[in-house]
């Protein structure tokens, strides 16, 4: 048996052992460790402990930033990496919304109305990301910049309202948080489905403009 052919075997042995493993590698690490943050986090705010609740928040977002800036330095990226960052974002934060709607004694509370909306909003993002995984095969659909404004204003909102049960703030300060995240989460669950359905236009017009070049093809 030839050097070439006895090798071949072994690298498919050693591809298939990477792949394996690429999961193991430390951005990922660090995704897992930051959704391990969600139930202390919730403790934390139901004990009323809000200082300890913002330091883990604080320190989820630093491990987030850190996790993304590692997978391209570090050139440790992985498809299951990219699902699952996006995936411990979701459920910091949804978690967090949940738990300061829920009155503790807390001073502050995040609007009930502006949680259903918000979970709402991300329930629909999610089931038309089903239908359009099953029905078109998508399986990448890049977020807008209304998307990451309204993820933006959801942090900093979780944010003001611990710290308002930490130390005295002004009123308003809350209250601007909330109608600007009610505005972009409206806005922006409106221009996803606005999205989806030209890109669904588009992929519609791309399959007939195929299947006439075929049928042209067939008729020569």
């Amino acid at each position: 048996m030839s050097q070439e052919t006895s090798g071949e075997p072994r690298g498919k042995i050693r591809t298939r052992v990477e792949e394996k493993l690429r999961p193991l590698t430390l951005p990922n690490f660090i995704t897992f460790l930051r959704m391990s943050m969600v139930p202390f986090f919730v403790i934390a705010v139901s004990g009323r402990d809000f200082r300890l609740a913002l330091w883990i928040f604080v320190v989820a977002g630093l491990t987030d930033g850190r996790g993304g800036e590692l997978a391209r330095r570090m050139d440790m990226g992985s498809r299951i990496g990219a699902y699952l960052d996006p995936i411990a974002d979701k459920m910091l934060i949804t978690v967090a919304y949940i738990a300061l709607t829920v009155p503790f004694g807390q001073e502050v509370v995040i609007p009930l109305w502006l949680t259903i909306l918000a979970l709402f909003r991300d329930f629909v993002i999610m089931l038309v990301a089903g239908v359009l995984y099953i029905v078109e095969e998508l399986r990448e659909f890049p977020p807008s910049v209304l998307g990451k404004a309204t993820t933006f204003a959801q942090v900093v909102t979780i944010a003001v309202v611990l710290l308002a049960n930490v130390t005295p703030i002004s009123r308003w300060v809350p209250a601007a948080c909330f109608y600007v995240s009610f505005a972009l989460v409206i806005g922006s669950g409106f221009n996803y489905i606005y999205r989806v359905s030209r890109f669904v236009e588009e992929a519609r017009q791309a399959r007939a403009a195929v299947e006439t070049e075929v049928a042209r093809g067939e008729t020569d």
